[in-house]
């Protein structure tokens, strides 16, 4: 995995901050809120919470998928500009289409769009996540952590100033996840990346901002250091450690 160049032109437009207020209610009950989130420019900020928090929710709903009456509240740009064309979105599943090739999902966010695909990008793609040899393979012939490399690989070729990421790294091993973190580090750099996670010691790693959303409210923890910090640095144990701690005693 060795971060192979993607050929198409980047964004070159600064990325812009995210502000984020309201609320989330499912079948008349509220989820969440109301709350206030903003994520800087440039910058990751990860969110943590106990499963059924709405941490996935708060995402779709900055991605546009969630609109009244599910999300009551607005998200807005810190350039003033619409969001719309801005942001990629990577889901807990991989959603690959079953009929399409590695490289042709890999290539799906371009042809959704109705743009030209440079396929040189998503062979690229592939080749940094370790799919280099498997862009002819269905979804099918792939194991769950490599079709998430997949998705992975999307999400790079989506090439957007804003990036949200739900629990990208799960489906991978231990050896593997840190390597992508790195890579995703590295190529989103200048990106604004809200990225929600289950793991304390991922977000310690990669995260300028800490944000635990429980008890229907958001609230933000101390960080030490810049990212992307060494998995086993002291700072990022004890801050992994004390995250642990406080969603013990958040619910959800």
């Amino acid at each position: 995995m060795d971060g192979a160049t993607l050929h198409s032109a980047k964004q070159s437009a600064v990325s812009p901050g995210l502000s984020v207020s309201g609320g989330i209610r499912f079948d008349g009950a509220s989820v969440f809120g109301p709350l206030r989130l903003h994520a800087e420019a440039g910058r990751w900020t990860a969110i943590l919470g106990r499963s059924g928090s709405g941490k996935s929710s708060l995402l779709r709903a900055i991605a546009g998928l969630l609109r009244a009456p599910e999300f009551t509240g607005e998200v807005t740009a810190s350039d003033a500009a619409p969001l719309d064309g801005r942001v990629s979105w990577m889901a807990q599943s991989d959603l690959l289409l079953p009929w399409a090739s590695a490289r042709e999902n890999a290539a799906l966010g371009p042809r959704l769009r109705d743009r030209a695909v440079d396929w040189r990008d998503a062979d690229a793609a592939l080749e940094a996540v370790g799919l280099g040899g498997r862009g002819a393979a269905l979804p099918q012939e792939l194991s769950g952590g490599q079709r998430q490399r997949v998705a992975l690989a999307r999400t790079l070729v989506e090439d957007r100033p804003v990036v949200l990421l739900d629990e990208p790294f799960s489906a991978l091993d231990a050896a593997t996840r840190e390597e992508l973190q790195e890579l995703f580090w590295n190529r989103l750099a200048g990106r604004t990346v809200v990225l929600v996670t289950h793991d304390p010691l991922e977000a310690a790693r990669l995260a300028h901002r800490l944000m635990i959303l429980g008890d229907g409210q958001m609230s933000e923890i101390e960080v030490a250091g810049s990212p992307l910090r060494a998995t086993d640095a002291p700072e990022t144990l004890q801050t992994a450690a004390r995250l642990t701690r406080l969603l013990r005693e958040t619910r959800a």
